[in-house]
C-alpha cells in the first residue's frame, strides 16, 4: 500500500503540471475559439529560460535556492507571457477571421521554429540539459509512506497557481473582460471592454502558466530537452478536450484523468512502463468517443 500510495503521489505532480498546460489551451479556444498548437512549445522556452535564468544567477555568484527558484519562476513567467502576447499580437488576432485550420497549421509552425532555434542556437541544444535541483529532495515519511519534499513544493505550488488562475477569472475585472469577451467579443466590444488588450492578457496568461509547468517539469525529472514540449503539448491539448474545452475545471480533471491513467499502467505493468503513454492516450481516445463534448461540456448560447 505505501508503494501504491508513493504512485499516486507520483501522478498526482504529474496531474497537476498537465493541467496547466491544459488549462492554457482552454483559455486559448476560450476567449478566441482558436487551438494554439505553439504551446508545448512554448513550455519548452519556459523551461530553458529558467535553466538560464539559473546560470545566469550562478555567473555572478548567488547561490540561494529558495531565491533562485523564484527567480527562475519569475524570467520564465516574463518571457513565455510575452511571447504569447506576441503571437496573439502579431499571429492569431490578425487572422482571427480566417478558418480555423489556417490558425491552427500557423501555430504549428510558429511552435516549429521556437523548438528548432533553441535546438539550433542553445549551445548543444540537441542534446538533453541537467536542470538544477532549486528544492531540497529530502524523503519525507507520512505514515509509512516515503515522498520527497521537492514534489510536495511542486504540488502545492501547481495547486496555487491552478486556483490562483480561477480566482483570476471570477473575481477581477480582467476575469470579467475575459469572460465577457469568451462569450460574445462582438457585443463585449460594444459594452467598452477593449477586446485586443483582454485577449493579449489571455494569451499572456495562459503561456506564464505553460512557462511554470516547464519549470515544474525541469525540476520534476532533473532534466529538460529541445523537444519536452512536444508530448507535453499533446497530453495537454488531450486532457482540456477530454475534459472540456472552455472549462478551466474541465482542464484539471483532463490533467489529473491522463495522469491517473499513466500511474494505473505502471502499477499494474511495472515491468512495461513504457508502454503508459499508448495505454492512456488509447484510454482518451476511447474517453473522448464517450464524451465528444468533454467530461464537462462548455456551456453555448444561440441568439435569435
Amino acid at each position: 500500500m505505501a508503494i501504491f500510495f508513493e504512485f499516486v503521489f507520483n501522478g498526482a505532480v504529474l496531474g497537476i503540471m498537465y493541467a496547466l498546460v491544459a488549462v492554457g489551451f482552454t483559455l486559448f479556444f476560450g476567449v478566441l475559439d482558436v487551438i494554439k498548437f505553439s504551446h508545448g512549445d512554448v513550455l519548452t522556452l519556459g523551461a530553458f529560460s529558467g535553466l538560464i535564468a539559473f546560470l545566469a544567477l550562478q555567473l555572478v555568484g548567488l547561490d540561494l535556492p529558495f531565491l533562485g527558484l523564484i527567480f527562475v519562476l519569475l524570467v520564465a513567467c516574463l518571457v513565455t507571457g510575452a511571447i504569447g502576447a506576441g503571437i496573439g499580437q502579431l499571429f492569431v488576432i490578425p487572422m482571427r477571421n480566417s478558418s480555423a485550420f489556417n490558425i491552427l497549421l500557423m501555430t504549428l509552425m510558429i511552435g516549429t521554429v521556437i523548438r528548432e532555434s533553441i535546438r539550433l542556437f542553445y549551445p548543444n541544444g540537441a542534446n538533453p540539459k541537467a536542470f538544477p535541483s532549486l528544492l531540497p529532495k529530502t524523503p519525507i515519511e507520512l505514515g509509512g509512506v516515503f515522498l520527497r519534499l521537492d514534489s510536495l513544493i511542486l504540488l502545492a505550488l501547481g495547486f496555487a497557481v491552478v486556483f490562483l488562475t480561477h480566482w483570476l477569472i471570477r473575481h477581477t475585472k480582467l476575469g470579467l473582460a475575459i469572460r465577457a469577451v469568451a462569450q460574445d467579443g462582438d457585443t463585449a466590444q460594444a459594452m467598452g471592454i477593449p477586446f485586443r488588450r483582454t485577449v493579449l492578457a489571455t494569451f499572456a496568461l495562459g503561456s506564464l502558466l505553460a512557462g511554470i509547468a516547464g519549470v515544474m517539469h525541469g525540476i520534476y525529472y532533473s532534466e529538460i530537452n529541445f523537444s519536452v514540449g512536444l508530448l507535453l503539448g499533446i497530453i495537454g491539448f488531450s486532457a482540456a478536450v477530454v475534459g472540456g474545452l472552455g472549462s478551466i475545471w474541465g482542464a484539471i480533471i483532463g490533467g489529473f484523468t491522463f495522469a491517473a491513467l499513466q500511474t494505473l499502467w505502471v502499477v499494474v505493468f511495472p515491468d512495461a512502463s513504457g508502454y503508459r503513454d499508448v495505454f492512456a492516450f488509447a484510454a482518451i481516445i476511447i474517453a473522448m468517443t464517450i464524451f465528444p463534448t468533454g467530461i464537462i461540456a462548455e456551456r453555448y448560447s444561440e441568439r435569435v
